[in-house]
């Protein structure tokens, strides 16, 4: 392999996702030359085919229920159909100015960055085309990949992944969802807002399962009021064309039909073929495994976002690639604390919570330690105003900080902010009723859910 001085960096990264790429920017800011290695674009799965892209979907079917239910605001509307080929301009728009935006802060931060699938070849030096880049450290940032079942194939056709369901040029007449997780889910909300009839499997008993209960529960009442139906606690048997569509066969015996299905089981480690066991990467089921600090057992190498076992968010990946820039040009860094990351499921209405479970609490803290409590977005003006129901639970240690905030409404997503703060700042809950908040929001309802949890509710019944 050729090598040579324009080969040789302090940080060599594989993988331009967003793990790869926010270390590439802090490592450039604090000094470190770094090569980012991608063999497709920078900003990886969540900007092309994951976060953005599904947000852009989801707000267009937003928009579509909306005018749909002008008229019970007052305002005249009709909706007169869904031209998907906008849909995908006004999609692919959003990603493109991102994605510029991006390609012109790594040129400015003087990033090396290198087009071609990598390889890992030894513990300090990455493959590429028959080039050598050679680091004094290594990050691997290699990601997922959408995920199936044995036995049953994607073929982009009737049988789809996300990826797929992105681009697809019209709106499915039905369509069978596989898995009603965070992805099942927010394709199943779209889709119906487009019009199309949604049936979602979910193996587990509850919708979004990593949930609070609670949460689950509000999301499935939510889902029958909209006519998204749903079949859980029956696992997958198999899949099979039909004359016109696809048949799911679960293992009950239970038989759906539908035009399309889209398989959101999960998504996998991108690992396999790239070096990392040969290299004596410390590995489990395709996982590379870290330290809190993101160190593999390979002291040249690091390894971040969905390539390790943790949550797959690219928010993650973003506070995992500056913990691991910062690392190395040697200033003090704290490991994540996974339990404080912010969740959000982007569905209609949403889904938000960070901290534990009520029932994760429990287990912590002991049954008898754990105070729990809901408060109505019935409550809540400025919800209301908008048409949303929902609740926020605030799970508490007796006495103590609160430990878990879960939230249900639309726009809650934009709420889990403060929450985080709660969380992350051990905050008792006479500490955050002391805080006004501004009247009417929603943001108001997490101060007024706090007030009752202090013993002093305000739009709330004791």
């Amino acid at each position: 392999m050729a090598n040579d001085a324009s080969t040789v960096f302090d940080l060599v990264i594989l993988g331009g996702g967003s793990g790869g790429y926010a270390a590439a920017l802090r490592g450039a800011q604090l000094g470190l030359d770094v090569a980012l290695i991608e063999k497709d674009k920078v900003g990886g799965t969540c900007l092309h085919r994951g976060c953005i892209p599904t947000k852009a979907l989801l707000h267009a079917g937003e928009l579509a229920d909306q005018a749909r239910e002008g008229a019970s605001f007052g305002v005249n509307t009709s909706l007169d159909g869904i031209d998907m080929a906008g849909v995908h301009k006004y999609k692919d728009g959003v990603v493109a100015g991102l994605y510029k935006g991006l390609q012109g802060l790594i040129a400015s931060r003087k990033v090396t960055v290198v087009e071609g699938e990598g390889r890992l070849s030894s513990p300090t030096s990455v493959d590429v085309n028959g080039q050598r880049y050679t680091g004094r450290h290594v990050l691997l940032a290699t990601g997922s990949y959408s995920k199936s079942l044995p036995g049953l194939e994607i073929d982009g056709n009737r049988i789809i992944a996300s990826e797929h369901a992105l681009t697809l040029d019209r709106v499915p007449k039905s369509a069978i969802v596989l898995g009603g997780g965070v992805i099942g889910v927010e394709f199943a909300s779209a889709w119906k807002s487009f019009g199309a009839d949604v049936t979602i499997i979910e193996g587990l008993k509850h919708l979004v399962p990593a949930e609070d209960e609670n949460s689950s529960k509000l999301l499935e009442r939510a889902f029958r009021k909209r006519g998204i139906k749903f079949n859980l606690g029956t696992f997958f048997e198999k899949a099979e064309y039909t004359q016109d569509g696809v048949k799911v066969t679960l293992a009950d015996g239970k038989e759906f039909e539908a035009e399309l299905l889209l398989v959101a089981v999960g998504r996998g480690p991108v690992s396999q073929g790239l070096g990392y066991e040969e290299q004596g990467v410390a590995m489990d089921r395709g996982f590379v495994l870290t330290d809190p600090y993101k160190r593999t057992n390979v002291p040249t190498i690091s390894a971040v976002g969905d390539l390790t076992p943790v949550l797959q968010l690219a928010h993650v990946g973003f506070g995992e690639g500056i913990l691991i820039a910062e690392r190395l040009a040697g200033l003090d860094v704290v490991p994540i604390d996974y339990d404080g990351v912010p969740r959000v499921t982007y569905c209609h209405p949403e889904v938000a919570s960070v901290g534990i479970t009520e029932e994760k609490a429990k287990e912590k803290y002991g049954a008898d330690k754990v105070v729990a409590l809901k408060y109505n977005l019935g409550g809540n003006g400025k919800s209301k105003i908008l048409k949303t129901s929902g609740e926020i639970k605030l799970v508490q240690v007796k006495d103590g900080p609160v430990v878990g905030v879960h939230m249900v409404g639309d726009r809650m997503g934009e709420q889990v902010g403060e929450a985080q703060l709660i969380y992350n700042w051990e905050a008792l809950p006479a500490e955050v009723a002391q805080l006004v908040h501004a009247h009417p929001t929603q943001n108001e309802a997490l101060g007024e859910a706090h007030l009752a949890l202090a013993g002093k509710p305000l739009h709330a019944h004791d």
